[in-house]
């Protein structure tokens, strides 16, 4: 696990033992306003690619259902 990651789940581990209503709501404003709505995620040409194919797949029709998928892939892992 990284760094962020211990830091984000000790920070949620210490949440979870706050019952002060006032001081979640001040530390929830303080949360929702370091959001950014200008973050632009960039995408590598592999990634845009895929997306490019994806969208031609679903206008060619070519979809299962989520549960075929499931089914497809009980299979597949039992043949392992």
């Amino acid at each position: 696990m990284t760094t962020t990651d211990h830091i984000r789940n000790g920070i949620i581990d210490k949440l979870l033992t706050i019952s002060n209503k006032d001081y979640l709501s001040a530390l929830f404003k303080l949360v929702e306003n370091n959001k950014s709505d200008k973050d632009i995620v960039k995408l590598t040409e592999e990634q845009s690619l895929m997306l490019k194919l994806s969208d031609k797949d679903i206008k060619a029709g070519k979809l299962i259902s989520q549960s075929q998928l499931d089914k497809n892939d009980l299979k597949w892992l039992k043949e392992l």
